[in-house]
């Protein structure tokens, strides 16, 4: 379970960004899913090009399957509660991070400001830039699901998703999407850009579901 208190899959990579691959220490072996190796270092691994937005400019809409849809400006989101969060990351492409530490606003507190209608079901979550994921509700509500703005300390750095990212810890790390910029919750299950293209609806890591059937 994380500790409450990366990425878009696709696209080529430098050699040498991963730094040194190794498998876990006995110790750690049970924080490691099935086929995943660990890096030192926070690859990056982005779809399309990487958006420029200061924070002022970020605005988060929700909307769909909502009582009122809103919009929250940057300063709106700074003024719910912060958490910190310190969980392990674990990407698709079988390379997993320990203990990436996040801060930001806990989807449960966002929650807090929104009135979901009985009909929703699902969640798409829609990135500037284009990019889009899918979840369920359940998997979206979780209290350790984070809008990261902060990543080890220092302000969200663009490459990983700043100013404003989602970051769902339990589910491989392209349902973490980056650059977000809305919240769109649905009667129905409508899949996001690599689940249309093959990757698995869902993406859990311990089950490895990692392409659709």
């Amino acid at each position: 379970m994380p500790l409450l208190t990366g990425g878009q899959a696709g696209g080529g990579y430098p050699a040498g960004m991963f730094g040194r691959f190794f498998k876990p220490k006995p110790q750690d072996a049970q924080r490691v899913p099935p086929g995943q190796v660990l890096t030192e270092k926070f690859p990056v691994l982005t779809y399309g090009p990487t958006p420029t937005l200061r924070p002022e400019e970020v605005r988060l809409e929700v909307k769909g399957q909502v009582e009122e849809a809103q919009t929250f400006s940057w300063a709106d989101l700074m003024a719910l509660p912060q958490s910190d969060l310190t969980a392990d990351f674990h990407c698709v492409t079988r390379w997993s991070k320990l203990d990436v530490e996040w801060r930001g606003i806990r989807i449960p507190d966002l929650m807090a400001q929104v009135r979901l209608k009985p009909q929703a079901k699902a969640v798409l979550v829609h990135c500037y830039g284009g990019y889009t994921t899918n979840l369920g509700l359940d998997d979206f509500l979780r209290e350790e699901n984070l809008l990261a703005h902060t990543l080890f300390g220092q302000p969200l750095p663009r490459e990983h998703g700043g100013p404003l990212r989602l970051v769902v810890p339990h589910l491989y790390a392209w349902k973490s999407a980056k650059w977000v910029r809305g919240i769109e919750f649905l009667d129905r299950e409508e899949l996001g850009f690599w689940e249309v293209n093959g990757y698995h609806r869902r993406g859990d890591p311990w089950k490895e579901e990692r392409f659709s059937d």
